[in-house]
């Protein structure tokens, strides 16, 4: 049980302090453009965009390096909240709650929603519904994951 709490307790300061930095603070422009000088897969980024806050991000719109960035930061928030959300389902699970699937998938929306009402405070950030989105998706992904292969655990077991 004790385990369970670090966990949570654990993840919930990570969410804290990434979401009280500045943006210029976070910025992994200057390291891409260090580490990905020779912008590997360039040509094969470049067929995608996405739809985000009111515009299109691609490499075309947003240059190589701000489109990996985005890439980077967005596939952040939807394995680090989908992370949170089975440390939390765990958590439930050893608390014995009922629909613990739920709860953990809940109380990630809650998180989230709160982490950017927060964000939107801090200068240089937005909160943004896109985020919130993002970040429930990768919980509920995670989530269905992990019970997926609960389930065939299980079966393939008997």
């Amino acid at each position: 049980m004790k385990k369970s709490i670090f966990f949570v307790v654990l993840g919930m300061i990570v969410v804290v302090i990434m979401s009280n930095m500045r943006y210029e603070q976070q910025s992994l422009i200057p390291l891409l453009q260090d580490v990905l000088q020779d912008k590997p897969f360039e040509q094969w980024l470049s067929q995608f965009q996405f739809h985000y806050w009111g515009g299109i991000v691609s490499v075309e719109t947003k240059g190589y390096f701000k489109f990996v960035e985005f890439l980077i930061r967005k596939g952040t928030h939807f394995f680090g909240y989908g992370l949170l959300a089975l440390i939390l389902y765990s958590f439930y699970k050893r608390l014995k709650w009922r629909f613990p699937i739920v709860l953990s998938f809940l109380s990630v929306v809650v998180i989230a929603s709160l982490d950017e009402y927060r964000q939107s405070m801090i200068p240089g950030r937005m909160g943004m519904v896109g985020d919130v989105i993002i970040d429930a998706s990768g919980a509920l992904t995670c989530l269905v994951i992990a019970k997926l292969i609960v389930v065939s655990y299980h079966y393939v077991k008997r």
